[in-house]
């Protein structure tokens, strides 16, 4: 390049303003060293976009056209090899409100500036780690119609945890190659073209069918081992696929397993990897595998870069993803969520999937500092309602765990439980006894495993004591885990009021130290407390907007 001739036509630009010839002068050298000096190229055109834009805001008349064309041929000009112009002259004939990069550069530009450093071969890894919906698969859709329109000979290989994100992602691909009207992929790339897809097998053939296509979207757990064969880039995005397989630990491992046994050996050594997601555990794949290139002296070449953009600044305090046009999420939003999260006592949560700080949940999920307490001595007024939740229990180690629980509008009182690990010729009279010491209204008893005879022996017990309640069992569905559905129902079971130490038997201290030895992940021992509460808070939603139903006692 020229060094002299750039710095004469750029003094001729700032004397003579409104001299075009200048400026498509400054163009002609860009365009003439791309061959040369690929990289001054790129800069100087990227130099002479930032003159035109302040001569836009400066000069007036019909240099002014002119000059927001000559933008749009730079971003063109740039854009096969530079993304972030890829992005900007992409969605060019798209209304601005409409666009997704534009109103979201000022927040996304480092994530796209780290892609380039992937495809300019600078780094080896990155990981891209953001909260949910602010658009980092959307990102890595264009980055992906970039990367095969740049070199449709690679091979590229997409991953998520599900067949249906996999699916959109090829839709996605494919729309925004076809359609010519909304995105100028043809423009970028004029000797490019798809010459086979098949939807089935989530394919893109860029320029020539291969053995290996240019792009191939398949899910974790799809079919992976001879079917793909990745040279280009291995993306991986979202491979957890939400709170419940988190909180397994036997799905995090299993899923590990699928990446390091059936996806990383369909990558060549010369591919890239990139790893986007949101954050929900220190052992997902993601973070396995960043442990990996940290600590073992293995990977010590591996040159990798790391991500972590928190949905709220850890400095201000305000929100990294408020974007142009509403499109985002308000630092109101998020300070509202993260309240919600205080509030049901699930920090973890917040800090794992919107500040993509995750920690091991093997903490226990019901503190003693985080509940709620009374002196014993209930309100003065008539109760709304008293009912009761019975898991039952037959031997083994078990506890039969039966609360009653006092209602008051929206408060609900834990006078009374039943919590005992014997037979049920033990259990069944405590049950009864309680019942009717409390003047229980409604019980509900768990089905499963013999839980209906269970009730029917209680109900018959009842009334041939001329005791009548409404008592019905339901079995517990089989399809969510036990430790998932008590984590559901923690907020609610957090705003129970239970005795105060001094008050309680000794069965009740017990059936709260159950409680407060309940982990949310690894092997409980005895769940049978915070099983028998989740009940109790399933009752009380039953109950809401039902007319209760009066029942005459006989005490």
């Amino acid at each position: 390049m020229d060094v002299i001739l750039v710095g004469v036509i750029r003094a001729k630009i700032e004397k003579e303003p409104y001299n075009y010839e200048a400026y498509e002068d400054l163009f002609s050298v860009a365009r003439n060293a791309l061959t040369t000096d690929k990289k001054e190229a790129l800069r100087l055109s990227a130099e002479l976009r930032s003159i035109c834009e302040k001569h836009i805001r400066l000069l007036d008349g019909t240099i002014i056209p002119r000059l927001i064309s000559l933008i749009d041929r730079t971003l063109l000009f740039e854009a096969p090899h530079v993304f972030d112009s890829y992005m900007l002259y992409l969605e060019k004939n798209r209304r601005p409100n409409e666009r997704f990069y534009k109103p979201r550069r000022k927040k996304l530009k480092i994530v796209v500036d780290a892609i380039q450093e992937l495809v300019d071969d600078e780094l080896d890894e990155l990981f891209i780690a953001m909260p949910p919906r602010v658009g980092k698969t959307t990102l890595i859709l264009f980055a992906l119609t970039w990367i095969i329109g740049r070199n449709s000979e690679l091979a590229n290989l997409y991953s998520a945890y599900s067949d249906v994100i996999t699916a959109a992602m090829y839709s996605g691909v494919l729309e925004v190659i076809n359609d010519k009207y909304t995105y100028t992929w043809h423009e970028i790339f004029p000797d490019s073209k798809i010459v086979s897809t098949n939807a089935k097998d989530e394919i893109v053939n860029i320029d020539r069918k291969k053995r290996y296509p240019s792009l191939t979207c398949r899910s974790l757990y799809g079919t992976l081992n001879g079917a793909c064969d990745c040279n280009g880039f291995l993306i991986s995005d979202d491979l957890i696929g939400g709170i419940e397989e988190a909180l397994n630990k036997d799905r995090l491992a299993s899923a590990w397993f699928k990446v390091d046994n059936n996806l990383i050996p369909r990558a060549k050594e010369s591919a890239k990897r990139l790893w986007v997601g949101t954050r929900w555990s220190i052992s997902d794949p993601a973070g396995i595998r960043m442990e990996l290139l940290e600590n073992d002296p293995a990977y010590k070449n591996v040159r990798y870069r790391i991500i972590n953009m928190p949905a709220l600044d850890p400095q201000t305090d305000e929100s990294n993803f408020e974007y142009d046009y509403g499109v985002g999420f308000s630092t109101e939003y998020y300070k509202q969520r993260r309240a919600s999260f205080e509030r049901n006592n699930d920090m973890a949560s917040w800090n794992a999937q919107y500040m993509q700080e995750p920690i091991e949940r093997d903490g226990t999920l019901f503190c003693p500092d985080d509940l709620r307490y009374y002196n014993g001595v209930l309100p003065s007024d008539e109760p709304d309602r008293i009912f009761m939740a019975v898991d039952p229990a037959f031997g083994g180690g078990d506890f039969c765990s039966a609360p009653v629980c006092v209602q008051y509008g929206n408060d609900c009182f834990i006078p009374d439980l039943v919590f005992d690990a014997g037979d049920k010729k033990i259990t069944q009279p405590k049950i009864i006894e309680t019942i009717l010491r409390n003047k229980v209204q409604a019980a509900r008893f768990e089905a499963n495993n013999g839980g209906e005879d269970y009730q029917q022996a209680v109900e018959k017990e009842l009334r041939s004591k001329n005791y009548r309640l409404n008592i019905t069992s339901k079995r517990a569905k089989t399809s969510v885990r036990k430790e998932q559905r008590i984590f559901d129902k923690a907020p609610e079971i957090r705003e129970f009021y239970f005795l105060e130490p001094a008050k309680r038997t000794k069965e009740y201290n017990q059936f709260m130290n159950n409680l407060f030895a309940f982990k949310i992940t690894g092997k409980n021992k005895h769940d049978d407390a915070p099983d028998s509460l989740a009940m109790l808070v399933e009752m009380k939603e039953d109950s809401i907007g039902q007319k209760p139903e009066i029942f005459k006692k006989v005490f």
